[in-house]
């Protein structure tokens, strides 16, 4: 009887765990329809110490340009003549403190600076050698990372500027069933090594219109495991130190046995 009461008792527990579950599942729950309009979410790439640039200056003089780009590399195999990648033009680091070393300028601090505000002001500096030059930045280092409860955590090296935590979600193949949609943290590192920690609820719409939407170079996610994950462990740990304890009581009781027989 006490058995059958006590796993009554689990089924329902189960049974109110997996509609608890199943509620918070979906995504952006409040959004009904095309109508419910959101907001457009301006976003643009900041510079930041350690980001890898690839700075490129064109013009109608092709030598004029030449002493403002780095050398043009390209990489061969140990021992042999074949070039085993496309030529490009040196990297950009950016150093602690926001800066890079151009060619003839010198240091420029581009640290903490959007890409646009980066070219204006690369425009700026090139003034009083060059007519209407034309700058390209490409970020070379973007990377985010996704950790916790995702199908595959990862650090995702990403080919465009402009990703969303949704999408880097889906790079790392989604939250598992057992992850907390109500309250991811993205961590972001700020100018000056700040940290900033925010906790995301992918079951609100405003996230779609949150600064947080699109992801910075170099942010971690983390997907927090929720009750039913964290219960089940406990509970597989304390099935595991009752089976223990079962196991010494048998040895012990069989050892008992031995040791009464032998008198």
């Amino acid at each position: 009887m006490k058995f059958l009461v006590k796993s009554l008792c689990l089924a329902a527990v189960a049974f109110l765990t997996g509609c608890s579950m199943a509620r918070d599942i979906p995504y952006f729950k409040g959004l009904q329809s095309s109508e419910d309009a959101v907001g457009v979410v301006q976003h643009e790439a900041r510079i930041c110490p350690d980001d890898m640039l690839s700075i490129t200056v064109s013009g109608i003089d092709p030598l004029a340009v030449a002493p403002f780009n780095l050398p043009v590399v390209a990489y061969q195999s140990p021992g042999s003549e074949n070039i085993y990648a496309t030529p490009s033009f040196q990297p950009y680091l950016v150093d602690k403190e926001g800066y890079i070393d151009f060619p003839v300028i010198g240091k420029m601090k581009l640290g903490g600076l959007l890409k646009s505000e980066a070219i204006a002001y690369i425009k700026k500096q090139l003034e009083p050698y060059l007519k209407d030059p034309i700058i390209t930045i490409q970020f070379m280092s973007y990377k985010v990372t996704v950790l916790g409860e995702v199908a595959r955590p990862n650090t995702y090296t990403i080919n465009t500027e402009r990703v969303s935590i949704l999408e880097a979600l889906g790079r790392a193949g989604d939250l598992t069933i057992y992850g907390r949609r109500d309250n991811v943290l993205l961590i972001r590192e700020k100018e000056g090594g700040v940290k900033e920690y925010v906790r995301i609820n992918l079951n609100d719409t405003d996230i779609l219109t949150s600064e947080y939407y699109y992801l910075q170079q170099n942010d971690v996610i983390y997907v927090e495991a929720n009750k039913t994950k964290v219960t089940s462990a406990s509970s597989t740990n304390v099935s595991l130190y009752l089976s223990a304890l079962s196991t010494l009581a048998s040895m012990a009781t069989v050892i008992v046995s031995i040791v009464v027989n032998a008198r």
